[in-house]
């Protein structure tokens, strides 16, 4: 459940007034070919995109958990400590599919059409592409993989609390459709994609903790800190 008590407003301004994570390499060189990709304008299509791909990383830690839980179910701390990935795994697929059904219905009420970049043929060989980036990184460094992830899902934060910035018609934009409603029961467009944009700083924090940097981690209050 979304807290309602929490000023959207006010905690875009301070999303959008962050220096962003000093991003390494490999998140760098992937936002680069995102923006060759899709170009470098915030859109809703270039979001869908991200929001295909966001789902991966958890479905692999899903598995991977899972897989090591079955193998170490005689020690029941290695058991617990796989359990905290693989709920935290299972919430987040889950939030960021819901944010997909979100920018396809707003992009259907606006009367847009996929691009080339969300073809079929495309978005198989990007996600295929991803699982292996994935896979081979969660192999290598666990917590190298909860590092990236957080650098993705910070990129993701800023994506859209821009796009709110850079539409203010979605202001007036009343918010009708079930769905979305269903999701999070705002009045208007600019306060969906300020939650959406707040959930992926849920998603960061998490994957901050799971990789031992909780000084990144950033609260609603707009200070760096833990999370309850």
């Amino acid at each position: 459940m979304h807290n309602e008590s929490i000023d959207l407003k006010k905690e875009q301004q301070c999303t959008l007034n962050t220096p962003r994570y000093k991003y390494s390499f490999t998140a760098r060189f992937f936002f680069f070919t995102m923006d060759l990709i899709a170009g470098k304008k915030n859109t809703l299509p270039k979001a869908k995109m991200l929001e295909i791909l966001a789902c991966i990383p958890y479905r692999v830690w899903e598995f991977r958990h899972y897989m090591k839980q079955t193998r170490k179910y005689k020690d029941p701390e290695r058991v617990k400590k796989a359990q905290v990935v693989i709920d935290y795994g299972r919430h987040a697929q889950d939030n960021e599919y819901t944010h997909l059904l979100v920018i396809h219905e707003k992009m259907k009420a606006e009367g847009l059409k996929d691009p080339w970049y969300l073809s079929s043929l495309v978005t198989w060989g990007a996600v295929m592409f991803y699982i292996v980036i994935t896979k081979i990184m969660a192999f290598f460094s666990q917590k190298r993989a909860f590092l990236f992830n957080a650098e993705f899902e910070n990129h993701a934060e800023m994506v859209y609390a821009g796009m709110v910035r850079d539409n203010p018609q979605w202001e007036e934009q009343k918010v009708t459709n079930a769905l979305v409603k269903n999701y999070a029961n705002l009045d208007n467009w600019a306060d969906v994609f300020r939650r959406i944009s707040l959930d992926e700083r849920d998603h960061m924090n998490h994957s901050f903790q799971l990789a031992g940097k909780p000084e990144h981690v950033f609260t609603y209050e707009g200070m760096p800190g833990e999370v309850s």
